[in-house]
């Protein structure tokens, strides 16, 4: 089979760009190297929808900015994620900084973000209380939300399979060669042929465009570590908290509530070195220096409840801005490169755009008559009534039967996560799309019976499920 795309990159935006495709009759294969989708930068970062007064007008990144943040909450309905438009703030503790933030406002009202004001620092406290006594002035942008990352980029695969889009996981692309008009793409040990090649492949996004002939892409990592917050205090603040931006530390390290009701504070940034894709370990000082910074804006977090710490890194190009739009020296390729922070937010626009793009190279596409533009909504059971819970367990019993009990999740949930279209194939996979294991005790307790109904639902045996890719196995034999 020929594909009219073939998308290289399962994270936000490559499996956005394969839902926004599958509204036509346009088909599509997305390729992608690890065993599940959202394995990159998607699945660890801070999940904010910025509201568009950080990059510079003119941008890549100003543009698309302001148009995901507007886009978001309808895409997250559709797709039956969590999104809540809390608004942020980003504090100044000097005049110096007051200063900044006056530059900050004017720049957001050039690239077209409305509901930005600059309060006063008794003003910022009476909007969040637990907010420094040091805060001077804070600006309050109003359009700034929050979204569960990872589940954007998973449901939004999820609904491009159900809506007529191929999906190939564990398909590390290996080769690619141009012959006669078409792209020949080799992955996971198959070789797949399309007219068209987007490369979303986020950190290796530079690896991609060389093996297509396009040597003019450099990505490399930034680190960026974050430390989690038990749901006890995860309402500490109800807006995302930054401080004024630096030319070392970017947006800097922020606190703010997740839609899950956690508190989440970070990232630090440390830039690391070409091909450097696999570092995305804490360290000792990063951990120190991300603690610090989040008690200068919010001094009363409790350290004793941290759940726990990760880091996830940063696609940052030589550009220092977005690469969009069709190589200048492969007919065809079409690159979504270095889409850094505001690329969360940007998300839907940019896959907007790259269909866009496509339907103007085949010069025009024909609606999908089939096709569904919502994916079925999973309420968590904390969620549903009394009445709608007794119903749901009525049809299948396996709804009554808690397995994570920090967060509340069934084995009905868990098979249901399993078995759906691009469902899970792994620990984390499941941890993703249905929250087991992501309370206090971080799966101590309910991590071997996920591992029990991955093995049972895929006919793998114990020893073959892993956490995540390769060699993250949870048992290594039986005694």
């Amino acid at each position: 089979m020929t594909y009219t795309v073939i998308i290289i990159g399962g994270g936000v935006v490559g499996a956005l760009t394969a839902r926004a495709l599958s509204r036509f009759e346009c088909p599509a294969l997305l390729l992608e190297k690890n065993r599940d989708v959202s394995s990159g930068a998607s699945k660890a970062n801070s999940g904010i929808a910025h509201a568009g007064f950080d990059a510079k007008p003119g941008t890549k990144k100003a543009l698309f900015n302001v148009r995901g943040s507007r886009m978001m909450e309808g895409v997250c309905n559709e797709l039956g994620v969590r999104y809540r438009r809390n608004g942020s703030m980003v504090l100044a503790f000097n005049d110096g900084e007051y200063e900044h933030l006056k530059s900050l406002r004017r720049q957001g009202e050039a690239n077209g973000a409305g509901g930005l004001s600059i309060l006063d620092g008794d003003a910022a406290r009476r909007l969040e209380p637990a907010l420094s006594g040091d805060v001077k002035y804070a600006l309050l942008a109003e359009a700034g939300g929050i979204v569960c990352p990872y589940s954007l980029a998973a449901n939004a695969a999820e609904h491009a399979a159900r809506n007529g889009v191929t999906i190939k996981r564990d398909a590390e692309v290996t080769d690619i060669r141009r012959e006669n008009g078409l792209f020949y793409v080799k992955a996971g040990g198959t070789e797949y042929a399309g007219r068209l090649l987007i490369n979303a492949a986020g950190l290796h996004a530079g690896d991609i465009a060389r093996l297509a002939g396009d040597g003019s892409i450099r990505v490399k990592p930034r680190r960026g570590e974050y430390m989690l917050f038990d749901k006890k205090i995860g309402g500490t603040v109800s807006h995302t908290i930054f401080q004024v931006p630096s030319a070392v530390y970017g947006k800097g390290v922020l606190v703010t509530p997740t839609v899950e009701g956690t508190l989440l504070v970070g990232p630090n940034a440390q830039d690391l070195e070409y091909g450097d894709a696999q570092a995305d370990e804490t360290t000792v000082g990063g951990q120190a220096d991300v603690w610090a910074r989040a008690l200068k804006s919010v001094p009363g977090i409790a350290r004793s409840s941290l759940i726990t710490s990760f880091a996830g890194l940063r696609a940052i190009s030589d550009t220092d801005d977005f690469i969009l739009g069709w190589s200048e020296s492969v007919p065809g390729l079409l690159n979504a490169a270095g889409i850094q922070s505001p690329g969360l937010t940007a998300s839907p626009a940019i896959a907007e755009h790259l269909a866009g793009l496509i339907g103007e190279a085949e010069g025009g596409l024909r609606p999908n008559p089939g096709y569904n533009p919502r994916l079925e909504e999973r309420p968590a059971i904390l969620e549903l009534s009394e009445k709608d819970l007794q119903v749901l367990i009525a049809k299948d019993a396996a709804y009554g039967n808690i397995i994570c009990r920090c967060e509340t999740v069934s084995e009905g949930h868990i098979v249901e996560s399993i078995r759906r279209p691009c469902g899970a194939v792994d620990i984390d996979g499941v941890k993703r799309r249905t929250r087991a294991g992501m309370g206090r005790c971080q799966g101590g307790f309910c991590m071997p019976r996920v591992l029990e109904i991955i093995a049972r639902e895929t006919g793998r045996a114990f020893t073959e499920i892993t956490k995540k890719d390769d060699g993250s196995y949870i048992l290594t034999g039986r005694r």
